[in-house]
């Protein structure tokens, strides 16, 4: 019973401890969580996070996509 607990303790903080780019991605701005319109370029990703959460915890790619962390913020235009 008690190695039930740990190993169900331990998987529970692996799901809400992963997805490294909501924890390490910063404030995700509208630009990432908004999907382009038909015509308009496809948001890039961020490569390192998207490896990082497949070798670390592949299941917590869901939870990236589903916040919009995975995609890079827009670049900020100088005129």
């Amino acid at each position: 019973m008690r190695k039930l607990r740990q190993s169900l303790f331990i998987l529970i903080a692996c799901v809400s401890l992963s997805s490294c780019a909501t924890l390490f991605g910063g404030k995700v701005t509208e630009y990432q969580k908004t999907r382009p319109a038909p015509g308009e370029p496809q948001r890039e990703l961020r490569i390192g996070a998207l490896v990082a959460d497949v070798l670390l915890f592949w299941p917590s790619l869901a939870v990236d996509f589903a916040t919009g962390a995975i995609y890079k913020p827009k670049a900020a235009t100088t005129k």
